[in-house]
């Protein structure tokens, strides 16, 4: 009996682990971008974009106060032994879902995106003509990213790199790398997502922007899959200020 307990307390504690570090991976999503493109946004771009972070804000508080009760919860039922072994492994194992600590698949689709053809004789000419082309960014990437979100992905991956809310965009400067969760990476770009097909490709093709992309030069194919495989995000998870 009483090995039983240390069990379920130590299970209980993991739990808990678990649910502070989704407290702080809502509010840790890291990119850099191009300062000068956000001079060039349209007003209209600037709005939307405005509201689609208000909307992940509010969405992380919300998350932040039903993890908050969960907490209570288990803090309860640990003084009362109500919870049982089997469903707390449960619970841990929905938890490690939602952080995209398992191998996940499902339906979804795949899209190849690629730079421009011929790419760095178009950029030796550019200061001198006006040309529209352009290789693919961080920003484009995180563009594509919160626009299958929004459609209802549960899961992503670019270049087999899953996509959390820990998960860092940053453009090497002078080269044709991407650092994604601190890896690097080149196009062309395989992401991944596991949601309903139709809307996945109507949040990138009804918005018009995949006729951005092709007036860049760049080319993006799609590919509707039903059984499509993430892997789990391999980011070591460490924090240097958070107090137990």
């Amino acid at each position: 009996m009483r090995k039983g307990k240390i069990t379920i307390t130590i299970t209980i504690g993991m739990a808990c682990f678990v649910l502070v570090l989704i407290i702080f991976m809502q509010f840790k999503v890291i990119y850099q971008t191009d300062i000068a493109s956000i001079d060039t946004m349209k007003a209209e771009e600037l709005k939307t974009e405005l509201s689609s972070w208000k909307s992940k804000y509010e969405e992380a508080e919300e998350k932040y106060k039903e993890i908050s009760e969960t907490l209570k919860k288990y803090k309860e039922e640990s003084s009362s032994g109500g919870k049982t072994k089997q469903n707390l492994q449960e619970e841990l194992a929905n938890l490690e879902l939602l952080l995209g600590l398992t191998d996940v698949e499902g339906k979804g689709i795949e899209i190849t995106l690629k730079d421009p053809e011929n790419m760095e004789e178009i950029e030796k000419e550019i200061e001198n003509t006006e040309h529209t082309e352009q290789r693919i960014n961080t920003s484009e990437l995180l563009r594509i990213v919160n626009f299958l979100k929004d459609a209802g992905a549960e899961a992503i991956s670019i270049n087999n790199q899953r996509i959390v809310n820990k998960t860092d965009f940053a453009q090497i400067n002078d080269t044709t790398y991407i650092k994604i969760n601190s890896q690097m990476v080149s196009a062309p770009f395989t992401i991944k997502a596991i949601g309903d097909p139709d809307f996945l490709k109507a949040s990138l093709i009804g918005t018009g922007y995949v006729s951005k992309i092709k007036d860049w030069g760049q080319s993006i194919d799609f590919k509707e899959l039903k059984n499509v495989r993430i892997n789990k995000y391999n980011g070591k998870i460490d924090y240097k200020y958070i107090e137990n």
